[in-house]
């Protein structure tokens, strides 16, 4: 016996919407629901403000109609409705938004990891990064900013779920002495997220100003490779402290890492880096270096721009198994030598004058 629309829809006025305190019919936020076989398709649309805010929404709907007998599978997407436009007859005055980019409340520094194209590990130095600074003794933060594909959760061992902290926003998740928040923390580890431009801003700035982050001395932030929205974005909406660029030693590695560096250097963004990732490999048998992807492109691209070289970290087996494992090389084996290439790292990049005191 196929299930009915009706049966979907009682099913979902049992999931409230924590802003109206209405369920997500009665609040007219669940819609176009359609049933094909024992499929249940249905769509939450909301402003693009709430996104990340509406994952857990969405998990809970998706479980409720899940329980109803004849349902074999449910697709549920959050979605943005167009902004209503109201006609300005010169009888109210809206107050002035903030005018340039604006201060995380709390934060000293945010410090976003970047790279122009995906692969060469930037997500992996931004985990061993924020726990190398925790480990410094200092008060980190990380923001998985890549949204469509969140890899943090993973890296930093925890599938918790952020909490609410009233009307304040979010709390996030702590592990490895790290404060974290990314949306791979709200929904399934091997759901796709389906959003457009507006739905992902909305999300970056929603991550960064309505999460208490408490008082943080750093926010690392893992941005997606490329110069997309939400690049843009940061750049634009929030002071930062500056971007530390990613890339491995080959041409083609460095060609899209200069367009990173560009963007950064149009907008007005201080680079306060580069770090050669997979810059060597040395043979766990016989200790042979090799240099597989060549060498110092970051270390001549650094001499050009007139940019401190980070440093350089070894393409190396244990930094990956850690990954893989949910705890950093440098939580892992923090005496190692593919850990000190990080805690090197993470060192200098202290000393950098725009982050001193």
């Amino acid at each position: 016996m196929s299930v009915t629309q009706e049966q979907v829809l009682n099913a979902l006025r049992q999931v409230a919407d924590p802003v109206s305190g209405k369920d997500i019919v009665a609040a007219d936020i669940a819609r176009a629901v359609s049933i094909e076989g024992d499929t249940v398709r249905f769509v939450l649309e909301v402003e693009a403000a709430r996104g990340v805010s509406m994952e857990p929404v969405r998990v809970e709907a998706i479980e409720a109609v899940e329980a109803l007998s004849g349902v074999g599978k449910v697709s549920a997407l959050i979605t943005a409705h167009s902004e209503k436009k109201v006609p300005d007859l010169g009888t109210s005055k809206k107050p002035a938004a903030p005018e340039g980019p604006q201060r995380v409340p709390g934060v000293k520094h945010i410090v976003a990891v970047a790279s122009g194209k995906g692969g060469v590990g930037k997500s992996t130095v931004s985990a061993n990064l924020a726990v190398a600074l925790a480990k410094m003794g200092l008060k980190v933060g990380l923001l998985d900013a890549d949204i469509y594909g969140p890899s943090q959760p993973r890296m930093m061992g925890t599938l918790a779920r952020p909490k609410a902290a009233g009307d304040r926003g979010m709390l996030p998740v702590e592990k490895h002495g790290v404060k974290l928040m990314s949306m791979g923390l709200m929904m399934r580890e091997d759901e796709a997220v389906i959003w457009r431009g507006p739905m992902l801003m909305g999300a970056l700035q929603q991550m960064l100003n309505q999460v208490v982050w408490g008082e943080l001395d750093v926010l690392v932030v893992d941005l997606p490779p490329g110069t997309g929205d939400v690049q843009l974005t940061l750049s634009q909406k929030t002071a930062i402290t500056g971007a530390v660029v990613v890339s491995t030693p080959q041409d083609i590695a460095m060609l899209d890492a200069r367009k990173a560096l560009d963007m950064f250097r149009k907008t007005g963004t201080k680079v306060l880096g580069i770090i050669e990732n997979m810059s060597t490999h040395v043979c766990s048998e016989c200790g042979h270096e090799e240099h597989i992807f060549g060498h110092g492109g970051a270390v001549a691209e650094a001499e050009k721009l007139n940019v401190p070289l980070l440093g350089e970290v070894p393409l190396d087996i244990a930094i990956r198994l850690a990954g893989d494992s949910g705890a950093p090389v440098v939580a892992a084996d923090p005496e190692s030598t593919q850990a000190k290439a990080f805690t090197d790292i993470a060192a200098k990049l202290m000393q950098v004058p725009a982050l001193r005191g």
